[in-house]
């Protein structure tokens, strides 16, 4: 079955005569379904049609990103400095605005296993700088040599 660049059916055709019409045009004949009895192929400009196929997969990928929020995770330190503090603290809150979760996390180095309260104030400290954009989801959990914790953006009550 042969279908033309216009959508119009032009009937059960040989394949050198489908090549043929299409070679006249100047266009592809492009296989649509092989498995259908009889096989449908279309008369068409396949470069033209594979990029409007990607286009649609772009878009299609980029509406799924927006629907599903990824979730940003920011490794702290027991012993981090205020300045690297400060930078995640922004770069988290740039990510709260957007809508994303965090996940914050402590991994403890050495002998610092010890004081696992230490990396739990840490990160209620990164959990109250953060205050205004997120809530706190999970509170800190200790797994095995780590400390973490979910952050969740504040829900905008509209009025």
């Amino acid at each position: 079955m042969v279908i033309g660049p216009n959508g119009e059916k032009l009937g059960i055709k040989k394949l050198s005569d489908a090549l043929t019409l299409a070679n006249y045009a100047g266009l592809d004949l492009v296989l649509m379904s092989g498995n259908a009895v009889p096989a449908v192929a279309k008369v068409m400009d396949y470069n033209k049609f594979r990029y409007e196929k990607q286009k649609k997969l772009k878009e299609a990928q980029k509406k799924q990103r927006e629907n599903s929020k990824e979730i940003k995770e920011y490794r702290l330190s027991v012993t981090i400095d205020v300045g690297d503090f400060e930078t995640r603290r922004k770069n988290a809150a740039e990510y709260l605005k957007k809508g994303h979760k965090i996940k914050a996390f402590i991994r403890f180095k050495g002998r610092q296993i010890a004081h696992p309260e230490l990396g739990s104030d840490v990160l209620l400290r990164f959990a109250d700088a953060l205050s205004d954009l997120a809530d706190i989801e999970t509170k800190p959990q200790i797994e095995g040599r780590q400390v973490w914790m979910m952050l969740a953006p504040k829900k905008i009550e509209r009025k």
